[in-house]
């Protein structure tokens, strides 16, 4: 069995095209390591507003001057053609070259990343330093592409729960030679299921998911709509090898009982981490189990340095070959796959709490009476959250009332549950008695 380091070392280059012979070969390594189903869904198959995209196979690519000189070699790094790139054989001016020919927006030593999956252009990529010391007018260009009729494939492994109800945890298998987008939550996700498989069953199913960006949640889900009505709740993993605190941002459901439950306890797992709202940190296939005709309340896990409000790339290295293992830690990986454990173990303690009590309780009759004059924070906390045990909320509920950590609520929660005052229903029970209405004469 690898870790999640040794596994990223191994598949960071190869050549993850969202169709291809090296996405495969990722996605059957990562089924050696757990069992996973893989799904296969044919190029031109509608799958609802769009359609399955052709394998793209790279031969060869390079950029010659009239001498002969190579000044660009596809061998040397998948990242020197655009993904899906058109084939090309033929002198070009230094003119027309410089219109196909991509950088980096800010790293003059980088090779950026571009795909154009579903444009019909052709275009290299280089670094800024490479385009600025092109010396002839004319120069011969070669991409030697093929398209063909394959299949997309979905990799997804079952935790099967004691209730069908769901939570799902995706991440993005493709991008070629790049190592934290999205390699680091495909590992990270690996070793999550590998830790749910060896503990106790859980309460909800656990479906994870690998799969080429977009086209792949979208291929799954549609394909897959029977399963929706039983998704409560997702996260998608991206971005956590990097050395940057965790970023957690919501659903487009920012009230539901996934947002609610992962948002207090985030609060008490990574003190340096931060929050923010629906698609204002990143953007990704989170989108397509949050869209109109599905609604999966799905929130996301990254190590983002600058939010996309703010202009400027999720890190340094973003779609570029500067992305390599060098710019992630074994221990990195280490805290966010803790961290992602903690997040689903406190989903699966959120319950209703159902108060056995009425009226106030007599506290100094059970031990667990806290003096208000020594402690008047956990005097009032413990008031506060028996006063909202009523059948109707969940401890989620009652920590983003009080804007309490889960974990906090949690502690009082059992005590009063290891007392007899409360107990706990994956269903509400409401226990207010009901009241006719007194209409004025």
């Amino acid at each position: 069995m690898s870790s999640m380091y040794e596994l990223l070392e191994e598949l960071w280059f190869l050549k993850r095209d969202i169709i291809s012979d090296d996405y495969d070969r990722a996605l059957f390594r990562l089924a050696e390591e757990i069992p996973m189903q893989i799904h296969e869904y044919p190029t031109g198959k509608r799958v609802w507003t769009w359609r399955i995209p052709e394998k793209w196979t790279c031969k060869q690519a390079y950029i010659e001057t009239s001498d002969g000189q190579r000044l660009l070699d596809y061998e040397d790094h998948p990242l020197h053609v655009v993904s899906y790139s058109l084939p090309i054989n033929r002198i070009v001016t230094k003119e027309e070259l410089l219109a196909h020919l991509h950088v980096h927006p800010s790293r003059a030593d980088a090779i950026p990343y571009v795909f154009k999956y579903y444009e019909r252009d052709w275009g290299f990529c280089a670094t800024q330093h490479l385009r600025d010391s092109l010396p002839q007018s004319e120069y011969q260009v070669v991409i030697d592409t093929t398209f063909e009729p394959d299949t997309l494939k979905v990799g997804e492994i079952v935790i099967r729960g004691a209730s069908e109800k769901t939570f799902v945890l995706a991440a993005h298998l493709c991008h070629p030679a790049m190592a934290n987008d999205d390699l680091s939550g495909v590992v990270v996700a690996i070793d999550v299921a590998r830790h749910l498989l060896q503990g106790p069953q859980p309460n909800y199913t656990y479906r994870i998911l690998i799969l080429p960006e977009t086209i792949g949640s979208v291929a799954y889900l549609s394909q897959n709509e029977e399963l929706i009505p039983d998704m409560i709740g997702g996260l998608f993993l991206e971005m956590l090898g990097n050395n940057s605190a965790h970023a957690l941002q919501g659903s487009f459901q920012p009230d539901s009982q996934v947002d609610r439950c992962l948002n207090t306890a985030f609060m008490n797992l990574d003190p340096l981490g931060y929050k923010s709202t629906y698609r204002s940190i990143i953007d990704n296939d989170e989108r397509q189990f949050n869209a109109p005709g599905v609604r999966v309340p799905m929130l996301s896990l990254s190590r983002v340095e600058a939010t996309k409000t703010g202009g400027k790339p999720p890190y340094p290295e973003y779609h570029s070959s500067l992305d390599t293992p060098e710019i992630i830690s074994p221990e990195r990986l280490e805290e966010s796959r803790d961290l992602v454990l903690s997040l689903l173990d406190t989903w699966g303690k959120n319950q209703y709490v159902i108060n056995r009590f009425k009226g106030e309780v007599f506290c100094s009759g059970y031990g667990i009476w806290i003096d208000y004059r020594s402690h008047p924070e956990g005097h009032q906390n413990l008031f506060q959250i028996m006063e909202r045990c009523d059948g109707e909320r969940t401890v989620a509920d009652i920590a983003h009332e009080l804007k309490l950590s889960f974990q906090s609520v949690w502690e009082v929660v059992q005590l009063l549950t290891e007392n007899g005052l409360v107990q706990l229903s994956w269903q509400p029970q409401p226990t207010t008695p009901r009241r006719n209405s007194i209409t004025p004469e």
